[in-house]
Formats: C-alpha cells, structure tokens, sequence
C-alpha cells in the first residue's frame, strides 16, 4: 500500500497537467453552448492555447491547478489497486510448477477487477478535482474554493450521489486499461524485448 501510495504521488506530476488540459477540452462544448444560451460567444480553443495562455499568465503552476485533488485521487487509487490486485492475480493458477507467474487471463482478470474497484472508491476525489479544475465558469455556476469547500458545497447542494456520478463511466474505461496494462507485464514483454530473463519465474 505504501507503494503503491508513494507511486501515485509520483504520477501527477505529469497526470495533473494532462488533466487540466483534458477537462477544458472535455468541457469546452459545454461553456459553449451556454455561453451562447445567454448570447454571448467562446472561441474555440485547443490544448496547446489552453496551456500557452497558463503558462503565460500564471506561469508553469498554472498548469498545476488542482494537484491537491489529483494527489488525493491517484495516491488513493494505487494504495487500493496494487495490493488488491496482487491479492486477486495470487489466486489464480500459475504459468507452471513453481512458478510466480499467473496465467495471462488470471492476471488480465485481477486487473480489471482491481482497476474497476478503485475506481469507484475514488470517484468521489474525482469529481472534486474534475470540479477544481473547470477553468472557465458560466454565469450563476457554483465557483469553488478548495478540495474542502467543493466537497462541502457538493455535499449541501447535490446530495451523496453527486461524487459517485460518472463512477460506470470510469470503471468501464479504467478496468480494460489496467487488465492490459497487467497483462502484458506479467507476459514479460518488455523482458522478452529487452533480451533479459524475467525475475518472477
């Protein structure tokens, strides 16, 4: 867990940027069309002006807007995901006698049972941060001050269920991604490319 942990916390250097830019891209449609509901127009942007427009007004950090909520998300996630998914891959049959390795499909399976699990365990950061890190706000649209204040508002206005919407959506996409991901480690890939024997055996 403290592994997994100390990963996750590693990641959002690179995940909290990619995640800003994705969420204005993902959002873009959205402040659009509203915009344009109470007359007024957008231009349409791309993640290289997104980024440009940061960093030219806020420096490099402004591309690290919300990293407490991405921190909260991705540490969360790996302290749930690796131990349940050695947990799950030892249960299953081996490559052969004595070996560490699990079959392919055992390990495809553990991860994406694990990946799905967690998750749904951390949707709930992920709404925050997805929240957190909506750059542009129409009119009337609650604004948020912080992981604690957008957990509270959240919480007062839209109710528990809140924090677990999209929660399908996301297990759907993260359950392929880490059986795959599993998988092909386990198959020794890269050691096989590499020319270099596996340590699991």
């Amino acid at each position: 867990m403290a592994a997994g942990g100390l990963a996750g916390l590693c990641q959002i250097v690179i995940t909290t940027p990619m995640e800003l830019l994705k969420i204005q891209m993902q959002d873009a449609g959205r402040v659009a069309a509203q915009a344009k509901a109470i007359g007024k127009t957008i231009p349409k942007v791309s993640a290289t002006s997104i980024a440009m427009e940061l960093i030219r007004t806020k420096g490099i950090t402004g591309l690290y807007k919300g990293t407490g909520a991405t921190m909260l998300r991705d540490v969360s996630f790996s302290i749930v995901y690796f131990p349940l998914f050695a947990t799950l891959n030892s249960l299953g049959p081996r490559r052969d006698d004595g070996s560490n390795e699990a079959v392919f499909w055992c390990s495809f399976l553990s991860g994406c049972a694990a990946g799905s699990m967690a998750a749904l365990a951390v949707n709930p950061f992920d709404v925050v941060k997805t929240r957190l890190q909506a750059l542009k706000k129409v009119e009337g649209e609650m604004q948020f001050n912080g992981v604690a204040d957008c957990i509270g508002k959240t919480l007062k206005y839209e109710g528990v269920t809140a924090f677990f919407k999209g929660g399908l959506c996301r297990m759907i996409v993260i359950a392929p991604l880490f059986g795959i991901a599993q998988m092909v480690y386990f198959l020794g890939v890269a050691e096989a490319l590499l020319g270099v024997k596996s340590g699991n055996k």
